[in-house]
């Protein structure tokens, strides 16, 4: 799908109950990969005007040109993934496009009659959720990023060159640092 404001979606999300099980069965069934997973990141913003701290860990990786996107909530803060009751919103959750500018992306969709329902950052990007009242189900994630079309370019590279080994690299968001994990800790995903 190519917005004509946008462009092509560059990501497809997903909510996840396990995310260790959930790349195994990417890479078993599907093989996908290979897959960054950033353990600890933060993102602080509000959430339907409140603010909060969603904590959670993320699984990244490529199928041609689209980046797969696995979400594993460790908080149970309200957030945009998480229903109304707090559970988590478990399967399909967006699709996504990466912005040079933020504000400008989301002045453009609300013209369009989309609301903002979450809107947060860290270190690395901005990122925020749209719903649409008409088309309720998935939502549109708009992420804005120094260097984030260099990191998905990347990501694309190493999955058209990744020959199978290596299929999982850990990276603590809190502590910046990556490892490659551990037979056992393959064998648990």
């Amino acid at each position: 799908m190519n917005d004509p404001v946008l462009g092509p979606i560059d990501q497809i999300g997903y909510v996840v109950a396990d995310l260790d099980r959930s790349i195994a069965r990417w890479r078993e069934r599907h093989d996908v990969g290979p897959w960054t997973v950033f353990r600890n990141v933060r993102l602080d913003g509000t959430h339907l005007g409140e603010p909060v701290t969603v904590t959670m860990d993320v699984g990244l990786a490529y199928r041609g040109d689209l980046q797969i996107e696995l979400i594993h909530v460790t908080n149970d803060t309200s957030s945009p993934y998480r229903d109304a009751h707090g559970r988590p919103l478990v399967g399909l959750h967006h699709v996504a496009w990466v912005v040079d500018d933020l504000d400008a992306a989301l002045a453009r969709l609300m013209a369009r009659g989309v609301r903002v329902v979450f809107e947060a950052r860290n270190p690395a990007t901005r990122v925020a959720y749209l719903d649409d009242a008409d088309d309720p189900g998935v939502r549109v994630e708009v992420i804005e990023g120094a260097g984030m079309r260099d990191m998905i370019a990347q990501g694309i590279a190493e999955a058209r060159a990744w020959d199978g080994t290596d299929p999982v690299r850990i990276i603590d968001a809190a502590g910046a640092s990556a490892q490659t994990p551990s037979h056992s800790q393959e064998q648990a995903a």
